[in-house]
């Protein structure tokens, strides 16, 4: 890995690396986040996903994570949203939720997409292996994010509890395999069979017994993605049918902006911390 930048903050470090992917076939950039008490030794860590076009550096300059995370003695680690390059097909609708940016976290199956978008092992097997040098203690992650990332975190939470010990997200998109955004992506990315979408839906995993990891969610109700996209009464009636633990909360006036995120990140920090320390 090539170290990008380096600077100090809250008593720790904030750092940013390039690396040659071997599962994207790309260049990749990713950040991490080591709080002071990494010094002495191993912290654990939370996966921070973003959402749609964004990059890694949206996270670090906006969410103002760092004071918490050194608080709590968490590292941070903040992969980029999809694969990037003139090389990486971006699509041949003009929309801005679908290619480079939106990956939406999933290993695609489907050319040309194929080629490059596989997110979720790079995630969940690739990522791991590159910070291992790094003072972070690679059994212990928590996975949280935004919009298109919070359905990330979520499904790739409970679809690899193996690796995630706890699960939030911000603004989720609850239900893709049922919604707009869901249904352009997969339909690309997985091709036509519907049947292949639903390991990729909240809804779908937690009716289907994936696992019992308990979510906490946190939306805002100003958010004007909410009713048409969203859909977390979806998620939160799914949960109650199969009795999977959720903590949905609903905050009067807030989007779906950074501000929101920056008003409540101390909170899933400090859940993550409780649960991986």
């Amino acid at each position: 890995m090539l170290e990008l930048s380096g600077h100090t903050c809250f008593g720790g470090e904030q750092l940013r690396f390039q690396h040659r992917s071997r599962v994207l076939d790309c260049s990749m950039r990713f950040s991490v986040y080591l709080p002071p008490q990494a010094q002495a030794g191993e912290v654990p860590a939370l996966l921070w996903l973003s959402g749609f076009t964004c990059s890694d550096e949206n996270f670090v300059h906006k969410a103002g994570a760092q004071q918490f995370a050194a608080k709590h003695g968490i590292a941070l680690v903040i992969p980029d949203t999809s694969p990037r390059g003139e090389q990486i097909h971006k699509g041949d609708e003009p929309t801005w939720h679908l290619g480079e940016g939106a990956s939406f976290y999933l290993n695609a199956t489907v050319e040309p997409w194929a080629a490059n978008y596989q997110m979720a092992s790079y995630i969940c097997d690739e990522l791991p292996g590159l910070i291992a040098d790094l003072p972070v203690d690679n059994s212990c992650f928590g996975i949280a994010g935004h919009g298109m990332g919070g359905h990330g975190a979520i499904v790739l939470g409970l679809s690899y509890p193996q690796l995630f010990r706890s699960i939030s997200a911000f603004a989720p998109i609850c239900n893709p395999a049922k919604t707009p955004w869901g249904e352009t992506a997969f339909r690309h990315y997985l091709g036509a069979d519907k049947a292949r979408w639903q390991h990729h839906d909240s809804c779908w995993l937690v009716a289907n017994g994936a696992c019992r990891t308990p979510l906490l969610v946190d939306q805002g109700s100003d958010d004007h993605f909410l009713e048409d996209e969203l859909k977390p009464e979806r998620l939160q009636a799914a949960c109650a049918e199969a009795g999977h633990p959720l903590n949905y909360q609903l905050h009067p006036g807030y989007d779906h902006s950074y501000f929101f995120v920056a008003s409540f990140i101390e909170s899933h920090i400090a859940y993550h911390a409780g649960i991986l320390t």
